[in-house]
């Protein structure tokens, strides 16, 4: 069987974490927490990284902590690409937002620029969500030139995308805050996590806070007190005061202890992952539709995308084989369920020819070139035919 993802945590991480364990060590969210945080900033190149429960629960920090700043106000408009994940979208109407889907590129699945500046000139958002899907960069010198003529603020999604980069640069460094998901089938895992990676000290302070029911127990001894000042807020009652109207959306440090691990693979994890897309690239034959990564790129591959018109015989066949496939993402999110029951159907040209022909296959570090060359004859006697 040729799975679509593998498990990044191996017998040798699992031996390390059995002996941590004997140490009878914290389990719950602590020093080691903020060890990987700040491993994992270096190793994106931001100042700020914070560790949360899920790469969705990393989403909702970031909309609530805009709302907190009033980056954003109550019923904004957000732009966020039409082919995305559920909670990328969720907490937008959670939070009492206004999303708006915007059309992807159809050439290198990239958020299309023309129709996201129609967006802008007739709906005025506020911000822009900008997802990277499957490892694929937007054209981001335009976006953010965009953005500042139309005065919209920018976070990312880079869930599917770690290690990616756009002109050198790893995508999650372009925005107020970007997202990431350490959840098994990413490129790295922590069994369960999100991480939140941020250049802004106000942002990240509301972050913790947020993460954590409201009170200010992650915050620096200088911020703390700052703070406490502020409210006239005594040692006594300082633990069990709360700032802001919060969650609990707290990782652990036996999931930091895996993710510190992980950290020492991740680049030889990213860069496996370019070789096979690369290989992908060589050897498939698609004369409907093939993707082209917009140049100056890096592209660390989440999975390979296919348009075909044969989506149908081709998913039979590869099933057949034991080779997992499965749609992009889940589609164009205009027309799942749960958008349907609170906006009209959003037919947007590309997502829907995505939505109905298109597919994922399998990339992951242990997928082997003879694997790949095996899943694209499958693929490209269908296509022929």
């Amino acid at each position: 069987m040729i799975k679509l993802a593998s498990e990044t945590i191996d017998k040798k991480d699992i031996k390390q974490l059995i002996n941590w364990l004997k140490t009878n060590p914290k389990l719950t969210q602590g020093e080691l927490t903020k060890k990987f945080e700040t491993k994992f900033a270096k190793w994106m190149g931001t100042k700020y990284a914070l560790f949360c429960n899920s790469g969705s629960s990393a989403n909702l920090l970031m909309l609530s902590a805009l709302l907190e700043t009033k980056i954003i106000q109550p019923k904004a408009k957000v732009v966020v690409p039409s082919i995305c994940w559920s909670t990328d979208v969720a907490p937008i109407f959670q939070l009492n937002l206004n999303p708006i889907l915007c059309d992807l590129d159809l050439e290198s699945f990239s958020i299309d620029l023309n129709h996201l500046e129609t967006i802008y000139k007739k709906e005025k958002p506020d911000l822009l969500f900008l997802v990277s899907i499957l490892g694929f960069a937007s054209n981001i010198n335009k976006i953010i030139k965009l953005s500042k003529k139309y005065k919209v603020k920018i976070i990312e999604d880079n869930c599917e995308s770690v290690g990616s980069k756009y002109f050198n640069k790893k995508l999650g460094n372009f925005g107020l805050m970007s997202s990431f998901s350490t959840f098994f089938g990413h490129h790295f895992s922590t069994i369960e996590g999100g991480i939140i990676t941020t250049n802004d000290k106000k942002l990240i302070n509301i972050l913790k806070m947020l993460r954590s029911h409201g009170w200010d127990r992650d915050l620096d001894v200088k911020d703390k007190n700052k703070l406490r000042k502020e409210w006239n807020i005594n040692k006594f009652n300082a633990l069990y005061t709360f700032y802001y109207s919060a969650y609990n959306l707290r990782s652990t440090n036996l999931q930091a202890f895996i993710g510190i691990n992980q950290l020492k693979k991740l680049n030889n994890f990213c860069k496996i992952r370019n070789t096979n897309f690369n290989h992908y690239q060589k050897k498939i034959i698609n004369n409907f539709w093939k993707i082209e990564p917009l140049r100056n790129t890096f592209v660390s591959n989440f999975g390979y995308p296919l348009i075909s018109p044969h989506r149908h015989e081709i998913v039979k066949k590869l099933t057949k084989f034991k080779i997992e496939v499965r749609p992009i993402i889940s589609g164009s999110m205009g027309n799942q369920p749960f958008y349907l029951k609170k906006k009209r159907k959003n037919k947007l040209h590309n997502a829907s020819i995505i939505d109905k022909f298109g597919m994922y296959l399998p990339n992951h570090h242990e997928l082997t070139e003879t694997q790949i060359d095996f899943i694209c004859n499958i693929v490209n006697s269908i296509i022929k035919d």
